[in-house]
C-alpha cells in the first residue's frame, strides 16, 4: 500500500519523512558542527564575531534546507529558467548598485545579508542547464544549436562576474556548466578542441588579466619569488599545514594562526587552520566526509526517476567535488589562489546559502524520487 502511494502523485507528510536521506542530513551537521569549532579557533578560542555569525548563518541556512527540502521537485524544474534569469539579473544589478569591498564589487546589500550573486549562480547555471538537456535525445545533445545556445547561457553571467573582478567564481560558474553538458552527454570531441582552443589563446587571455590576477599566477609558479607580499600566503599555508604532522598540534593550538601568520584563515584558508590543528589524519577525515557527501547525493541521482532529477543531482555532486578540489589544492599551492570557498566550512553567507539550497533541492529529489516530468 504504501509503495502504491509513493508512486502516486500524492505523498503524505508521513511518507515525505520516511523518505528523507537522514545520513545526508547527518553528514551536513557534522561538518556545520566541525566548521563552527574551526571558527571558534579563528576567534582565538573564544565566541567572537566570526564564530557567532557562522554558527547564526548555519543554523538559519539549515532550518532554510529543511524547508525547502519539501518543496517539489518539479517547482524547481518549472522554475528552473525563471531562477537562472533572478541570479543573472542581481549579478547585472551588482555592477550598478553593489557593495565594494577590497577593490572588489561583487555584493548586493540586502540589510539582513550582504548577498554575492555569483554564489546563488552557481545553483541556478546546474537548474538551467538539467532543464535544458532535460529529454533532449542524445542525438539532439550534438547538434551544434544545443551546443550554442547553453554556451551563451553561461558565457553571460561569467563575463559580468570577471568584470566584478572575481575570475575564481567566473572559473568555477563555468566548470558547473559544462559538467552538466558533460553529464548530458555532449560528445567529448567538443571538450577537446575547446581546450585546444584555451590552451592556444591563453597568452592572449593573460593579457586581459588584471594586474593582481596576473601576480597570482606568477606567484603560483614562483612563491618564494616575493615571500614578503604576494607569495606570503601560501607560504604561510604550506608551512601550517606541513606542521600539523600526522596528528596535528591540537585543537586550538595551531602556532601559524594564533601567531597571525596565516592570513584569511576564516574564509579561503580555513582547511589550512584545521589541517595544522588535526593534521593528516583529520584531513583525511574531514574529507571522508565530503565524500560520502557526494557520494550520496550521486546514489540519490540514481533513484530519481526523472532526467532533470538524475542531471541536477549529479551536476550538483560534480560541483561540490570542484569546489573542494580547487580549495584543497589552492591553499596546498597545487593551484593558484583564485578566491574559492571550502563549502560550509568557510565563512561567508552567500556561500552558505548557496550550498544549503542546493543540498535542499537534492533533498527534494530524495523525497519525490518517483515523481517523473513529462513535459
Amino acid at each position: 500500500m504504501l509503495r502504491q502511494r509513493l508512486y502516486s502523485s500524492q505523498y503524505s507528510f508521513f511518507e515525505k519523512l520516511l523518505a528523507i536521506d537522514y545520513f545526508l542530513i547527518l553528514l551536513i551537521l557534522l561538518i556545520g558542527i566541525i566548521s563552527v569549532f574551526a571558527m571558534y579557533s579563528t576567534d582565538g578560542g573564544e565566541v567572537l564575531y566570526h564564530t557567532k555569525s557562522h554558527l547564526v548563518r548555519f543554523g538559519v541556512f539549515f532550518g532554510v534546507f529543511l524547508i525547502f527540502s519539501f518543496i517539489r521537485i518539479k517547482f524547481w524544474y518549472t522554475t528552473s529558467y525563471l531562477f537562472y534569469l533572478i541570479a543573472l539579473a542581481m549579478i547585472v544589478a551588482v555592477a550598478f548598485v553593489g557593495v565594494t569591498a577590497s577593490g572588489s564589487q561583487r555584493w548586493i546589500n540586502l540589510y539582513f545579508l550582504n548577498l554575492q550573486p555569483s554564489e546563488i549562480m552557481k545553483i541556478a547555471i546546474i537548474l538551467c542547464f538539467a532543464r535544458y538537456y532535460h529529454r533532449m535525445q542524445d542525438t539532439e545533445v550534438q547538434n551544434l544549436k544545443n551546443v550554442i545556445q547553453p554556451l551563451i547561457l553561461l558565457i553571460i553571467p561569467c563575463i559580468f562576474v570577471i568584470k566584478q573582478p572575481d575570475l575564481g567564481t567566473a572559473i568555477l560558474i563555468a566548470l558547473s556548466g559544462i559538467v552538466v553538458m558533460w553529464i548530458a552527454g555532449l560528445n567529448i570531441k567538443y571538450f577537446i578542441y575547446s581546450g585546444l582552443i584555451l590552451l592556444v589563446s591563453a597568452p592572449f587571455v593573460i593579457s586581459f588579466l588584471k594586474p593582481y590576477q596576473k601576480l597570482r599566477i606568477l606567484t603560483f609558479f614562483n612563491p618564494e619569488k616575493d615571500p614578503l607580499g604576494a607569495g606570503y600566503q601560501i607560504i604561510q599555508s604550506k608551512i601550517a599545514i606541513g606542521s600539523g604532522g600526522f596528528f596535528g598540534k591540537g585543537f586550538l593550538k595551531g602556532t601559524q594562526s594564533y601567531l597571525e601568520f596565516l592570513p584569511e584563515k576564516h574564509t579561503d584558508f580555513i582547511f589550512t587552520l584545521f589541517s595544522e590543528e588535526f593534521g593528516f589524519a583529520g584531513s583525511i577525515l574531514l574529507l571522508f566526509l565530503y565524500v560520502l557527501l557526494i557520494y550520496r547525493i550521486i546514489k540519490i541521482g540514481f533513484s530519481s526517476k526523472s532526467f532533470f532529477a538524475k542531471l541536477y543531482c549529479f551536476g550538483f555532486s560534480a560541483a561540490i567535488f570542484i569546489y573542494m578540489f580547487v580549495n584543497i589544492s589552492m591553499v596546498v599551492g597545487i593551484l593558484p589562489i583564485v578566491g574559492s570557498p571550502l563549502p560550509i566550512m568557510s565563512y561567508g553567507g552567500s556561500s552558505m546559502l548557496a550550498i544549503m539550497l542546493g543540498l535542499s533541492i537534492v533533498m527534494s529529489c530524495k523525497i519525490y524520487s518517483k515523481d517523473q516530468i513529462t513535459q
